[in-house]
């Protein structure tokens, strides 16, 4: 038995989904490719405990002409699979609506979603050179100062082709 389940985003998850995008991200909406997004507001999947039924995970995306675009990718306990389960809900989605892509953005910073996505297939397809430091402008508080100490300026796209 699997120790966590995976289920469609409710209209009941919607207010738990913004106060969580303040704890994780420090306000309700990212800013992604100089757009501010409210990921409470998108479809999405929910990991949850099989035994608790307490949030363990959760994405966040939208579909658009460029294919289906993932804006949030959360794992409250790592090592377990529940992102892998969550990328897999969303590409099956993607696909059931007829995507022929499935992309992102993250930061220069985060080493680990870079090895992450690239483990499971996406590839870096661009350098949003300075995106980062445009959304610092409407968005303070994202630190100058990301993981390992490195300087968070870019956004780096990555995709998979279906």
């Amino acid at each position: 038995m699997n120790i966590f389940e995976i289920r469609e985003i409710t209209a009941e998850d919607r207010e738990w989904i913004s106060r969580w995008m303040v704890f994780q991200w420090g306000a309700e909406y990212v800013i992604a490719h100089d757009e501010i997004i409210y990921p409470a507001d998108l479809p999405g999947f929910i990991a949850f405990d099989s035994m608790t039924l307490d949030p363990k995970g959760l994405i966040t995306f939208r579909f658009g002409p460029d294919g289906c675009e993932i804006i949030t990718l959360d794992s409250l306990q790592e090592g377990i699979g529940i992102g892998n389960a969550l990328i897999e809900a969303v590409t099956e989605r993607a696909r059931t609506e007829g995507c022929q892509r499935l992309w992102l953005v993250t930061t220069n910073d985060n080493l680990s979603s870079l090895r992450f996505y690239q483990k499971r297939g996406f590839r870096i397809t661009k350098v949003n050179v300075g995106a980062v430091d445009r959304a610092r402008k409407q968005k303070p508080e994202i630190p100058e100062i990301g993981d390992q100490g490195i300087q968070i300026r870019d956004e780096i796209e990555l995709e998979m082709q279906l």
